[in-house]
């Protein structure tokens, strides 16, 4: 048997050693993660713990030490599946129904920074993940530190984890794999009375039975309409015989969530569904060809909005070229027109590329590295327009 595709625990060790440098280099004393069930990507990064219902936390001093901060009831679920020794419960990270939890008796954030060796009134706290951690915690922080320093420190995190290791370009893969089987087993499926929802049922019958974790986001099965929505959720809706069905795929290997999309059309394409599909593939394709370790990102950005209005296509144009990808599917860093940073080898990114139609939307998109002379695929090239035909 294969031994399963996965991030070893001397992985994780460096990981806090790296956080911990970065940590000195900012004068932190103690760095704070904060993660939740939507959104784990930071926390999971170190911990490799996923919570259910709670949130959790991670805590890296400057020293190097670490701690899982989790709520009341996953204790003993953080220690079975984190790779992290030190688990505290803090009453912070409590689920969103608010128990009191009358007998429970709570350590503090003061308990966990002691564990690590972090002392005195006046420190210097960085937070990252500033958008997940939520009034709750830093109102704990602040109580527990009310000399402190508390600073946002996401570029810390962005930093870290922006670059790729080897063995998450492994996850990235696999990942992808299960997904393009999930994708092709929808395509064979589909007919025309079937809801969104069924075709999701497919997509998650074939992710499960091929070693996936999880989906890598809701699966989205989308049809004519709701394919405007650049994000929506799929529906009871019944496709019908002339409909684009946009296809967004994921399957989840620890934790790592690439995504592969493409519009389906029921039936023959004409007109402007056929001149947009054909247009976003070629847009999809020229995105490619400008990706390389040393371009800067913001340019292929703005050559991207300008190769839509050369094309006559400004009108259609609404978000892209391309995104970060990793613990989650969408992770920093955007590429955008404003972006300053430059490509480097074994960054990930999803090549997202959406065009909006009258009243239609639709979307290639596929998981690539960057490499020194352009990008490898993660997955299965994408390109074969499928005029499905019944």
């Amino acid at each position: 048997m294969n031994e399963r595709i996965q991030i070893p625990l001397e992985e994780y060790k460096q990981r806090v050693k790296n956080a911990a440098a970065k940590a000195r280099e900012w004068g932190l004393d103690v760095l704070v993660v904060n993660g939740s069930e939507a959104d784990y990507a930071n926390t999971r990064y170190f911990s490799n713990f996923w919570p259910v219902f709670e949130r959790c936390g991670v805590a890296i001093s400057a020293n190097g030490e670490c701690a899982l901060m989790v709520g009341p009831e996953s204790e003993l679920f953080a220690g079975d599946f984190g790779v992290i020794e030190n688990v505290f419960v803090l009453y912070e990270y409590r689920e969103s129904a608010n128990p009191a939890y009358p007998e429970l008796k709570p350590q503090k954030y003061n308990d966990v920074f002691r564990k690590l060796g972090v002392s005195g009134e006046y420190i210097r706290i960085g937070v990252a993940s500033w958008l997940d951690t939520n009034v709750v915690m830093m109102e704990g922080l602040k109580n527990a530190y009310p000399k402190a320093e508390i600073v946002r420190a996401d570029d810390i995190m962005v930093e870290l984890r922006s670059v790729k290791s080897d063995n998450e370009i492994k996850c990235l893969k696999e990942a992808a794999r299960i997904t393009q089987l999930a994708t092709d087993k929808v395509i064979k499926n589909i007919k025309p009375g079937m809801t969104e929802l069924q075709l999701v049922g497919i997509a998650h019958n074939t992710i499960y039975a091929n070693g996936a974790e999880y989906e890598g986001l809701p699966m989205y099965c989308f049809s004519q309409k709701s394919t405007k929505h650049a994000i929506s959720r799929s529906s009871y809706k019944k496709i019908e015989m002339g409909d684009i069905v946009q296809l967004n795929l994921s399957a989840k290997i620890c934790g790592y969530s690439p995504s592969i999309g493409m519009p389906i059309s029921m039936g023959k394409l004409s007109g402007e569904k056929k001149e947009l599909v054909e247009f976003g593939l070629a847009a999809h394709m020229w995105t490619e060809k400008q990706l390389k370790a040393g371009v800067v990102s913001g340019d292929v950005a703005k050559r991207f909005i300008e190769f839509y209005k050369e094309n006559g296509k400004g009108e259609n144009f609404l978000y892209g070229p391309c995104h970060g990808l990793g613990l989650i599917e969408v992770e920093a860093p955007w590429m955008e027109t404003i972006s300053d940073y430059i490509l480097q080898k074994n960054m990930t990114f999803q090549i997202d590329t959406f065009v909006m139609g009258s009243d239609f939307g639709l979307r290639w998109e596929k998981p690539i590295a960057i490499t020194e002379s352009g990008i490898e695929l993660l997955s299965e090239q994408i390109g074969t327009i499928h005029e499905l035909q019944f």
